[in-house]
């Protein structure tokens, strides 16, 4: 058993022994699932309902609660990365507290279940981690294109009227189409005084579920720390040992992979100088920067 950080209701899960050290982090979809109302990232207040609203992204939205996982890999170009496939996995989902039941319904998470997906945390003045995961996924995508890598994304749209994919969809985004890596964004909601900073999860080598990419994933894990790093961002004070490297073996995002995988809470948004780097266009312009470098170092 352990302690969920985060927004709202706090939920305790069984795990597996080798699983119960492993939950810790709140963003990283181990938090309390909340139901209740948030600010959306179009500054709207996101009330329980499944009418047309304007999504965090600026796009209106069409009446449609699907779950469906992700789109079809990007076409890759000519650059260093040709030939790669990458997957992002931006975090939860904007409408995710307007669907309670089918977001708290149980779904493998590799020897265990858990729930489908949370509704993730928010800075103090209710920027949501849905929408900041979306927005950083959207420049890592741009730039990675740049490079001349396939992308694929395992949401496409950042709504109130969408909720999902669940955690296990999310964990096998790039199996079948024999992805590369992945890289799942996100921002934890620590309430620990002075808590900041980011920190990178690998998971744990757990037969039969992640002994086949534990090396990989982890060597992608450090090389995601040290481009965080070289752009002067600080690693987390608060956790995984303050040196910015977790692993866990809770996580349905890392266990169900069959490729290099990797998790990463770029901030705690409940801090206020990390909160006011992630509601900023050049605060996460510098995450995407630093996330793409990783990414071509591990696939260089």
């Amino acid at each position: 058993m352990r302690r969920l950080v985060g927004l709202g209701i706090v939920l305790l899960l069984a795990v597996p022994a080798g699983a119960a050290q492993a939950q810790r982090s709140a963003g990283a979809g181990g938090r309390g699932v909340s139901t209740s109302s948030t600010t959306g990232g179009n500054g709207s207040a996101a009330g329980v309902s499944t009418s047309s609203t304007t999504g965090g992204d600026g796009s209106t939205a069409g009446v449609s609660t699907s779950s469906t996982t992700g789109d079809k890999p990007t076409t890759g170009g000519d650059g260093p990365l040709a030939g790669k496939v990458v997957v992002i996995d931006p975090g939860h989902q904007l409408g995710n507290h307007n669907f309670p039941r089918k977001i708290n319904r149980l779904v493998p998470a590799g020897g265990f279940k858990k729930p489908c997906n949370t509704t993730g945390t928010a800075t103090n003045g209710g920027y949501p981690e849905a929408t900041f995961a979306w927005r950083v996924a959207k420049l890592l995508r741009a730039r990675l294109e740049a490079l001349g890598a396939k992308v694929r994304l395992t949401r496409t749209s950042n709504r109130q009227d969408r909720w999902g994919p669940c955690v296990d969809d999310r964990g096998r985004a790039g199996n079948k189409v024999d992805a590369d890596a992945k890289i799942s964004i996100h921002g934890d909601g620590s309430y620990t005084a002075g808590a900041h900073g980011f920190h990178v999860i690998a998971p744990t080598d757990r037969k039969p579920w992640t002994h086949d990419i534990y090396r990989s994933s982890k060597r992608f894990a450090l090389d995601t720390r040290a481009a965080l790093k070289a752009r002067r961002l600080t690693v987390a004070n608060y956790i995984a040992g303050n040196d910015g490297l977790d692993f866990r073996s809770d996580l349905a995002t890392l266990n169900l992979s069959d490729i290099p995988t990797v998790m990463v809470e770029l901030g705690n948004m409940r801090n206020a100088t990390d909160a006011r780097r992630m509601t900023t266009p050049r605060g996460r312009a510098t995450y995407a920067a630093a996330l793409a470098a990783g990414v071509r170092k591990f696939l260089g």
